[in-house]
This record gives structure tokens, C-alpha cells and sequence, in this order.
């Protein structure tokens, strides 16, 4: 079983009120009122912007505040009479911290970027969009006008100059985040770089403890109450139910706009909601357990684990191209990037010994590639060298790879064909890599351990060392600029040299274009 860790940012945190960089104060959209873009109550939304300078002046971040989400009138009444549905109680002055915290020290990346926290008070993850307003309990469902409304604004305050941009949020924000993004891409100038994060927002089609699914039932409430479907990608609602392109799952693929995900495997909110939701869990058996993962049983940490597993095939667009990244930890928590020990603390979460701070940039200051042209020359390849009786090769897989700094972490398959990997599952493969010593170590890949036989330039040889086939298996692993490809084939040395041509072939062809 995977480790469960019991990380110190195990509390959930969706609107952290973090001191240390300066008090933001709030700014209330009057203007939006005259638009019906309003809270639950009709209220302002509101906003903290705290001005970039510097080399930041044309750069922002736009963070979505989480908070959950109502599902019919008698929640969303009791949600109008907090800060999560109504302007009229929130905080006036709010710290930055992490993502948007304004100290160099602690957000060396973007401490001088505009910065802008946008509240959270409609309930569905900004994609209300109801016209009529019941006189008897004067609910405004608007979330998505809301969300337009702020961005017009902060458009009209520079935004409409931005060079550098990202839309992100956390939890039911984060979520938000994934949904507009290709919206907010598309109102920025054409020539901004624009990116989105998601912490805590991959909320996954998952089965809870009965087998059934009670986050879909949850979901299909949101998006009826609140009138969600007009508001969500077209490009997943032509597709399929409104209710499931809730899921980023299922809209993930479609997007156009490069995205970063930042996720807990052991999920504290999904762990008690998604898998162990009160609705289901009738004789509360999981009451302890999906608080504190030390109070499960043996059974019910298999469970989890089967949860985890869940999630990992749910992230499997996120590791479908280049564009987009993932920091995935294996800590019970939620939201990770809205203080300054989980975004760049010296105990904070990391993986392959990177802080989540620094894979966001240099996630973002990594040059965009050409993806289509990657996808063009590996389906033509794939289709003239793996598959078919008599090919030089039975499986491939095309990894992101840059061996400077942290192989683009868990976003590492580009392209994979015969073979089912997992990015962890990369993560002793890359390491191997990253040291250098080819001939005297050995590699793991599925379920298959090799031993170098010849190392090259840029590339080398290996034979497997576990083979069940009578003439044997190798690999054949060429590296180019940011891409290391791994050929395998069944045989020997006349199915070496064909496996070499077939990899030489399509790393020339990399090459050409200078990936």
C-alpha cells in the first residue's frame, strides 16, 4: 500500500485569513448590481486587489476563493446569511499569503504581480446564471455573472495590458478555475501567456463506500438549483450530461488552455465526501476514519487506497499532453498553495524534493510546445511500427523530460501506446535517469526490471532481466532535447537493430522541430 502521510497542512483550507504580508483591503463591485451579477442575497461580489509593480505591473494572478457548494433553497438560505453568500459579512481586509502573498522571500515568483482574490458567495463554483428571483425567498442564482463581472473590471484596471496571466482558485474556486479558463484565455490579449491552476479542485467521478455515486447525485442538484449548464464548456456539455462536466475529468481533454494541478492523492474533502459521504455511511463507520487516516481500519485503508486509485485514472487527461503539469502528494489535505509553509515552507509538501511553488513556475516560464505536431508524428509512427504482426516494436512510451530541473514532475507521459503507465510509476525511471550512471544500475518499467547493455551519445540499450519470452526483451532509450522516448520489443539482436531504426526515426523527426 502507497504510504499515507499525515501532513501538517491536514486541516482544510479554503479561505485561509493568513497575516504576515499586509492587510488587502476589500474592493465592493457596486457597478455589477445594475447587471444582476450578485451574491446569493444580492449583494456586491467583492474582490482584494493588491497592485503589482515592478517587473510584475503586467502580470496577474486571479484566485477564486473556495467554500463548497449549495444544493437546494433551505442550504443556499443558510449559506445568504454567511460570508459565503453574502458581501455583507465578510471580512474587510484580507492577508495574501502563498500563491498571493507579496513577499519576496516566500513567493519569489509572483510577490509583485497584480494579485486579486476573488470571494466566494453564489454556491456553484461561479456558473449560476438563473434570471428569475423567487419573491418568497429572493435567492439570486448568478455566480457566472459574478465571475464575468470581476473579470470586466479588472480588465478595465489594466488587465486588458496583461503579458503574463493566471486564473486559479482553491477547492470550489480551483474548480471554477478549470471551468473558465478557456473563457478568461480567450478575453485576454492574444498576445498574453496565459495559464491556469487548480489546488484542490480535481474533484473526481468517483464511487463512494456503497458503490454508487453520491458526488453525482450532489452535482446534478448544483447544476439544476443553480441553472450551471449554460454556464459550463460547451465542449464537454455537447457530450454529455451537464452534471458530469462538473467533473474535470471529463472536461480536461478539451481544453485549450495550458493547465497546472495541484492535488492531494488521500484528498481530505473527496476521502470524506466523494468515498465517505454521511448520506451513505448510515451506521457512521467511517466517522472517525475519514477524519484522521491514523483512526482507520486495515479494511477501511484499503478502501482509501481504492480511492487513490481512483483518482490517479481520473488525472490520466492531465498526463495526456505537455501543457499540462501536476504536483500530486500523497498527504491528507486540501488546498495546498494559500499559506507560505505549504506554497515554499522548508516542511511543506513536496515532490522529487520540489516545493509546489517553484513547479508552478517553472511550469509557467516553460516554453510552449508544439503538442499538435507531437501528436501528428507519434500517431504516424505508432501506426507504421507498433501493433501489427511483423513490427519492430510492441509498446512505446514518449516522456517529458528535462534534465535540469524536476522532468515537468507527474506530467511526464507525452504519448504511450501498448504499454498502461502511471506517471509515479516513472518517478524510480527519472531518478535513474537524472543520476547518470547507466551501466550500473538497473530500471524499472511496469512490470519489467532492465540492465543496461550499451550506452551511446543519446542513447542506450537494455535487456530485461524478469522476461517470460523465450527470445527475450530489451528497450532501446533515446533522449532528445525535452523528450526521452523508451522502445520495447520482444527478441534479440536482429529485433534491436529494428527497434533502434524505428526509435532513430521518430527522434529525427523530434529533432527537426527541436523538441
Amino acid at each position: 500500500m502507497g504510504k499515507l502521510k499525515q501532513c501538517w497542512s491536514s486541516v482544510l483550507v479554503l479561505s485561509m485569513v493568513v497575516i504576515g504580508t499586509g492587510a488587502v483591503p476589500i474592493t465592493y463591485l457596486q457597478s455589477a448590481v445594475a447587471k444582476g451579477a450578485v451574491c446569493l442575497d444580492g449583494s456586491a461580489p467583492a474582490y482584494h486587489f493588491d497592485k503589482g509593480f515592478g517587473s510584475g505591473v503586467n502580470n496577474w494572478i486571479v484566485h477564486m476563493e473556495g467554500g463548497g457548494w449549495c444544493t437546494d433553497v433551505a442550504s443556499c438560505i443558510k449559506r445568504k446569511g454567511t460570508m459565503k453568500g453574502s458581501s455583507k459579512f465578510m471580512n474587510k481586509d484580507f492577508g495574501f499569503s502563498g500563491i498571493l502573498g507579496g513577499k519576496q522571500n516566500t513567493n519569489p515568483d509572483f510577490y509583485n504581480w497584480n494579485r486579486i482574490k476573488v470571494r466566494y458567495c453564489d454556491g456553484s463554483s461561479f456558473t449560476g446564471n438563473v434570471e428569475a428571483v423567487n419573491p418568497a425567498n429572493k435567492l439570486f442564482f448568478r455566480g457566472a455573472r459574478v465571475w464575468r463581472a470581476v473579470i470586466d473590471d479588472l480588465m478595465a484596471k489594466g488587465m486588458k495590458n496583461a503579458q503574463n496571466a493566471i486564473l486559479s482558485g482553491c477547492s470550489a474556486g480551483a474548480l471554477a478555475a478549470i471551468l473558465h479558463c478557456d473563457t478568461f484565455h480567450a478575453i485576454l490579449p492574444r498576445t498574453a501567456r496565459v495559464k491556469c491552476v487548480s489546488d484542490a479542485g480535481y474533484f473526481i467521478h468517483g464511487k463512494d463506500i456503497s458503490g454508487g455515486s453520491y458526488i453525482q447525485s450532489y452535482y446534478s442538484k448544483v447544476v439544476a438549483l443553480h441553472g450551471s449548464a449554460k454556464s459550463l464548456p460547451i465542449s464537454c456539455t455537447s457530450k454529455m450530461k451537464p452534471e458530469l462536466c462538473f467533473f474535470p475529468q471529463y472536461v480536461v481533454p478539451s481544453m485549450r488552455t495550458p493547465l497546472f494541478v495541484i492535488n492531494a492523492a488521500f484528498d481530505s474533502w473527496q476521502i470524506k465526501n466523494v468515498l465517505a459521504p454521511t448520506g451513505v455511511d448510515k451506521r457512521k463507520e467511517w466517522a472517525n476514519c475519514k477524519l484522521d487516516l491514523k483512526k482507520c481500519s486495515a479494511a477501511q485503508l484499503r478502501t482509501v487506497q481504492g480511492f487513490r486509485d481512483q483518482m490517479m485514472r481520473a488525472l490520466s487527461p492531465i498526463h495526456s499532453t505537455p501543457s499540462r503539469g501536476l504536483f500530486l502528494d500523497s498527504c491528507h489535505a486540501h488546498c495546498q498553495g494559500g499559506s507560505a509553509a505549504s506554497w515554499s515552507g522548508a516542511k511543506g509538501p513536496q515532490v522529487a524534493n520540489t516545493f509546489v511553488a517553484l513547479q508552478i513556475y517553472r511550469r509557467f516560464q516553460s516554453a510552449p510546445m508544439d503538442s499538435a505536431f507531437v501528436d501528428r508524428a507519434w500517431d504516424k509512427w505508432v501506426t507504421g511500427n507498433l501493433g501489427s504482426s511483423g513490427s519492430p516494436l510492441k509498446a512505446a512510451v514518449l516522456i517529458n523530460y528535462d534534465p535540469t530541473g524536476p522532468s515537468r514532475l507527474l506530467s511526464t507521459i507525452a504519448e504511450q501506446e501498448g504499454i498502461d503507465l502511471y506517471p509515479v510509476e516513472l518517478k524510480q525511471f527519472i531518478d535513474f535517469m537524472r543520476r547518470g550512471n547507466l551501466p550500473t544500475e538497473t530500471f524499472v518499467l511496469g512490470s519489467n526490471q532492465y540492465i543496461i547493455t550499451s550506452v551511446h551519445e543519446n542513447w542506450f540499450a537494455a535487456r530485461c532481466l524478469n522476461t517470460t519470452q523465450p527470445a527475450g526483451e530489451g528497450a532501446i532509450v533515446m533522449q532528445t532535447a525535452v523528450y526521452v522516448l523508451v522502445a520495447l520489443y520482444d527478441g534479440s539482436i536482429g529485433s534491436a537493430s529494428r527497434a533502434m531504426a524505428a526509435a532513430d526515426h521518430f527522434a529525427s523527426q523530434l529533432g527537426r522541430k527541436n523538441l
